[in-house]
This record gives structure tokens, sequence and C-alpha cells, in this order.
């Protein structure tokens, strides 16, 4: 009987193992990858129903182009397709952060965790620094950096 029980055993593990294994690598939800930013980075949300909606792809574009500004800004770019996410990335987004799960948005997190903006069109760099460069923790690293 011990031994049917560890062939049983074994089996379990096998089937198990690589599901197991899945969840340990699963990668972080969105809650956790906005707490992880907190302080350290700004974070542009690019939110769509799809990666093919059109809006989205501009502004893909749009930020691409200016990726040492986005950079000087400490700025992290989190791509959110309501298709794909989770129930958890599905409360925080519609909860935490109050966007709906339709239609395109930018939204703005500053280091502080706080939605500074959201946009229901694509948001040209240039807008987007303008916006950013009003902060007052913006201006206090841009004036720590000159005194440096």
């Amino acid at each position: 009987m011990a031994c049917t029980k560890s062939i049983l055993c074994g089996l379990l593990a096998l089937a198990t193992g690589p599901l197991l294994a899945a969840q340990a690598t699963a990668p972080p939800g969105l809650a956790e990858r906005l707490r992880a930013s907190r302080w350290q980075h700004r974070v542009l949300l690019i939110g769509a129903p799809t990666a093919a909606q059109a809006e989205f792809q501009r502004q893909k574009r749009l930020l691409a182009a200016d990726a040492a500004g986005l950079a000087a800004r400490d700025m992290t770019i989190m791509e959110v397709f309501y298709d794909q996410l989770s129930p958890a990335d599905r409360q925080c987004w519609t909860q935490q952060l109050g966007q709906p799960l339709a239609g395109f948005r930018v939204v703005l997190i500053g280091k502080d965790g706080g939605v500074k903006r959201t946009e229901t069109q694509p948001l040209a760099p240039a807008s987007l620094f303008g916006i950013v460069d009003k902060m007052p923790m913006r201006r206090q690293e841009m004036w720590s950096r000159k005194t440096q």
C-alpha cells in the first residue's frame, strides 16, 4: 500500500508542479507594480481594450519619439489591456484608479502614487512633460540637479 501511495504522490507532484511553478513566477499585479514605483518613478498607464486599438498605437509612437524626456522625468510606461486584466487588476483599475474598462485612457501617476491626470486621447510628449514639470516634486528635482 505504501508503494501505491508514494506513486500517487509522485504523480500528483508531477501534475501540480508546473502549476505551482507558474503561480510562483506569475508577474506582479497592477497594484503591486504601482506600489513598487512609489517614490521611485512617475508612471504613465496606457489603457485600452486591446493592443490593436488605434489610439494605443498612436500613444506608443508619440512616446517612443522622446524616450530621453521620459527618462529625465523618471517615467515608467505601463500598458493596461482590459481584455487581459486579472480580477485583482480589474479592481485596481476601476476602483483604486477610478478608470472605466472601456475606451482609451492615459493615466499619469505621480511619485506619491496619486492620479495626477487622466486623458481620453493620446498625449503628446510636450503636453505630458509640461504637466510633470509643473509638479512640486519635479520642480525640486530640477532645482537639485542645477545646484549639483
